[in-house]
């Protein structure tokens, strides 16, 4: 019996040991000459930790677009960060107006840190209905209200 309880734990280490041995990584290909200019790269810097702003948030923008494209009306939105802090999660509500009464709209948020002096580009779709008369846009973000300016060109 003790044997055989031998025999098969020797068959099972063996195993394994096989399984392992294949699973290792293969052999690789001999270095090229491009392969010297890629380590010389310096590799990336770590992330750093960015400080949110707390309070409100100054923000101009201006629109780009705003045009009817298949059963959809795309706005597309520029917007500029005047604080001295990054803003967080920055939130763009779009509303259509017809006889007083929001009609339709949609939401876009920028999930990234959005840094002080940066630009980016908003694009809200909204179903199209007839006889839409205006839109209009509201700003919010993560750590407090936003103070919009309507701008032609950025300063």
């Amino acid at each position: 019996m003790k044997r055989f309880a031998f025999a098969s734990s020797v068959a099972l280490l063996l195993t394994c040991v096989a399984a392992v041995h294949a699973q290792s990584k293969p052999a690789q290909a001999p270095a090229t000459k491009a392969a010297p200019a890629a380590a010389a790269a310096a590799p990336a810097a770590p992330a750093k930790f960015v400080k949110m702003l707390k309070g409100t948030a100054e923000i101009q923008f201006m629109q780009v677009s705003s045009k009817k494209i298949g059963d959809d009306i795309v706005t597309v939105l520029k917007v500029k960060n005047l604080s001295p802090q990054a803003v967080s999660l920055l939130k763009i509500d779009e509303y259509w107006y017809k006889d007083g009464a929001v009609a339709t709209g949609d939401s876009e948020s920028y999930r990234k840190p959005f840094m002080p002096g940066e630009i980016i580009e908003m694009t809200m779709k909204s179903p199209f209905k007839p006889s839409l008369q205006s839109s209009q846009y509201q700003f919010s973000h993560a750590g407090g209200k936003v103070d919009v300016k309507r701008v032609k060109k950025f300063e």
